[in-house]
């Protein structure tokens, strides 16, 4: 029998190659209003990425990627404490910012933890741009609260310089901008040939960078957001993960959440989310964008997604656990 030539043996194991996208949340970092120093932030980063290390030794090949909403925000209030004496950083620099540091806090997390279970494993950092649609129709009505509360005379200056502001629950004003979906991501094949090389990538930070192209081709940052899990959800289309795991705050997505006839839930297929969607269960700029990023995974050829807390990935990866969602 002819031996097998290298060729044959490579596509061989990479197609046993398990690849995960794991979305960790930006909150997920600051545990609480006293603990959100950087120092603080690099502690919460390395239990997250203990547990994502015991995803790795299961034999995932694994892209994490991050929100970066309170990361961001500080940013932001530093630049509008300096901006009598230095230039305002414009927010899809903010967010590229957040993603080399938030990247680096992983990077060093990992090595480390890589060291101690003595696996020769490396990280990297993918600074990543999001194309969103310039027509799309979240910029027609901006709703995406972001940076510190201003009194109505600054918010109404901030008006006349082009800003969209609204009145926040009486707290006061605070500007919005759009979050447009996400249409593709311009490093996806960067990050793919990373993964197929054996890298733990950290890319698609707070849902990429949003970007469009004008007239001419050309990419053009944009003063916009975009939900991380989506983001994240269409960078594991793009790649073809076998797995989307949304790394969160609870154990198992619920129904009824906080109510005496709460119901925790095991799986659920598309159909059952939707419907669960419809009736309310899911809190908006909580669950669910998580359960809608799922949902856009498996619609768009996804075959598997999880939602769970960081302690109980390994569980949950062995059916144990978690909230597991299904075509």
């Amino acid at each position: 029998m002819a031996k097998p030539s290298v060729t044959t043996d490579k596509k061989r194991v990479e197609a046993k190659k398990k690849v995960a996208v794991v979305a960790v949340g930006g909150n997920s970092l600051i545990k609480d209003e006293t603990h959100r120093t950087v120092q603080d932030q690099y502690i919460a980063a390395m239990e997250s990425m203990h547990h994502i290390v015991d995803m790795i030794e299961q034999g995932w090949e694994v892209v994490i990627s991050h929100g970066n909403g309170p990361q961001v925000g500080f940013i932001w209030r530093r630049s509008e404490l300096a901006s009598h004496e230095l230039h305002e950083v414009p927010l899809d620099a903010c967010g590229a910012d957040t993603q080399g540091a938030i990247g680096y806090m992983f990077q060093k997390a990992l090595y480390n933890e890589f060291r101690k279970r003595g696996m020769k494993k490396q990280s990297v950092t993918v600074v990543t741009q999001t194309i969103v649609d310039r027509n799309d129709k979240a910029f027609q009505n901006p709703s995406k609260p972001i940076g510190s509360f201003m009194k109505q005379e600054t918010a109404m200056q901030r008006k006349q310089a082009g800003w969209a502001v609204v009145e926040d629950a009486g707290r006061g004003w605070r500007r919005v901008v759009a979050s447009p979906i996400p249409q593709r991501i311009v490093e996806a094949d960067a990050i793919r040939t990373l993964i197929e090389q054996g890298f733990v990538v950290i890319g698609v930070g707070g849902g990429g960078i949003p970007v469009m192209e004008d007239e001419k081709g050309d990419l053009v940052g944009l003063e916009a957001v975009i939900d991380k899990d989506f983001g994240s959800a269409l960078l594991a289309n793009m790649i073809n993960a076998d797995l989307f795991l949304i790394s969160t705050a609870v154990e198992k997505v619920a129904i009824n959440f906080n109510k005496p006839n709460q119901q925790w839930l095991e799986r659920l297929t598309m159909a059952e989310a939707k419907k669960y969607i419809e009736e309310g269960h899911f809190a908006k700029g909580s669950m669910l964008p998580k359960v809608q990023a799922i949902i856009r995974f498996l619609e768009a050829g996804g075959s598997h997604g999880i939602i769970t807390n960081p302690e109980n990935i390994g569980r949950a990866l062995k059916g144990e656990t978690g909230t597991h969602f299904s075509k």
